[in-house]
């Protein structure tokens, strides 16, 4: 079978299941954002393909987002033009199609089934918009409006898809009843093979200009995340750090993220200047602490791979807040690697994190759950051994890569329907 891949940023989301179509006799491409080269991934032929131009300045705003997709589409549907010529024709193509790359790729190759990466519908009322009031929609009829349009790129998908695939039932779950019956839930998978606990493992850092070495006697909270925002709860999350601190002289805090945004909007720059959320909600809080308190926060940056999953290994309770939005990796990560976790108690984490049983969900706007939940894995490490412990065998059990997650990805592409 000849397979198509489509990414922005390839390998994406199909990092696990391309390189296993290869290892399985199919022949693999991909087509991804780039200088117009091409690479070998793990056998798989990457073609890249440049941006024609940027977005215009004048356009209305409303429509600025799908302008950028059809930009893109173009700059794809060029390069996928180019692999045909080249003799190239897919049995199936499978697309990551957020930033609008594969809306036209049926016109290049009307036979292929193609499917599609069902990872969020936007909504105005149910969703990430207006969830959070410390951040309110200034005109919540005109947004409306604009996030209508935003979702003109998953309306044109809908109607060339075969199929579809959605990492998690909550995330399936935001998209229109016309298609759901298309979409397959089957997440990214997690090794949990390679993501797990190490009661040995310890780890080396500098912070505030001191040099620890951080091992599992430690009493360490985590927090992680791809950028540090409100969107991924990190304001509550510093509002209980004074709290903690204060009630365990020994607590260190390692946090885990950049200081970009990755979703929802950069602060206002007349009320906030040129400071990042990082640095807006730190600041907030550290008026509130001890110099002494204040240097047992560690703003550890973005880390390697192998340092992240050394935090998670020396985690005694790992905060993940989040909107009604995507669900992060990161939280399945930490699961695997047996922490204690508090989560918030939103959509995406119902249904993975159960109450009691393999993790503590809190209000995600409580400060005082939050830190009450962070205090009771301290304070019950019989309580918080067990369910991270749970976790593990929980995410063992509905997300590993090798055992459910690949397999059914792999039936879903090779039978190209819902499965």
């Amino acid at each position: 079978m000849n397979i198509l891949f489509i990414h922005q940023n390839f390998p994406g989301q199909f990092r696990h299941i391309a390189p296993e179509m290869v290892r399985r006799g199919h022949l693999v491409k991909a087509l991804m954002r780039g200088d117009g080269q091409s690479v070998d991934m793990q056998g798989v032929n990457v073609s890249s393909y440049k941006i024609s131009r940027s977005t215009s300045e004048t356009v209305h705003p409303w429509v600025s987002d799908f302008e950028t997709k059809i930009i893109r589409a173009e700059s794809c549907f060029k390069a996928a033009l180019k692999l045909k010529n080249e003799g190239f024709v897919p049995d199936v193509i499978m697309a990551h199609p957020g930033w609008g790359e594969s809306l036209f790729i049926k016109d290049v190759w009307p036979s292929a089934k193609l499917g599609i990466y069902c990872e969020f519908f936007y909504s105005s009322d149910t969703t990430d918009v207006g969830f959070d009031p410390e951040f309110p929609v200034e005109n919540k009829d005109l947004d409306a409006c604009r996030i209508k349009l935003k979702n003109i790129n998953n309306f044109m998908h809908f109607d060339v898809a075969d199929f579809g695939l959605s990492p998690t039932v909550w995330q399936a779950s935001t998209f229109p009843n016309r298609f759901q019956n298309k979409i397959s839930v089957i997440h990214d998978g997690i090794d949990t093979q390679v993501v797990k606990p190490n009661q040995t493992s310890n780890i080396t850092i500098k912070s505030n200009d001191e040099t620890l070495k951080i091992s599992r006697g430690d009493q360490i909270v985590t927090f992680v995340n791809r950028n540090l925002e409100p969107y991924r709860g990190y304001h509550v999350f510093c509002r209980s750090l004074p709290q903690l601190l204060k009630k365990y002289p020994k607590l260190r805090i390692l946090i885990i993220g950049g200081s970009d945004v990755s979703y929802g909007s950069k602060p206002d720059a007349q009320k906030f200047g040129k400071r990042c959320w990082r640095d807006i909600f730190a600041a907030e809080v550290k008026p509130q602490m001890t110099a002494s308190e204040w240097r047992r926060i560690h703003f550890m940056g973005n880390v390697s791979y192998k340092v992240y999953l050394k935090v998670l290994q020396l985690s005694k309770a790992h905060v993940y807040l989040t909107y009604p939005f995507v669900l992060s990796w990161s939280l399945l990560e930490a699961m695997a690697s047996a922490c204690p976790i508090i989560a918030s108690d939103t959509g995406p984490l119902r249904g993975i994190i159960e109450h009691e049983k393999n993790g503590l969900l809190v209000n995600f706007f409580s400060v005082d759950e939050l830190v009450g939940g962070v205090v009771r894995l301290l304070e019950n490490p019989k309580i918080a051994s067990k369910l991270g412990n749970t976790a593990r065998r929980d995410c063992i059990k509905k997300f590993d890569l090798h055992s459910v997650c690949l397999p059914a990805q792999i039936k879903l592409l090779e039978t190209n329907s819902v499965v």
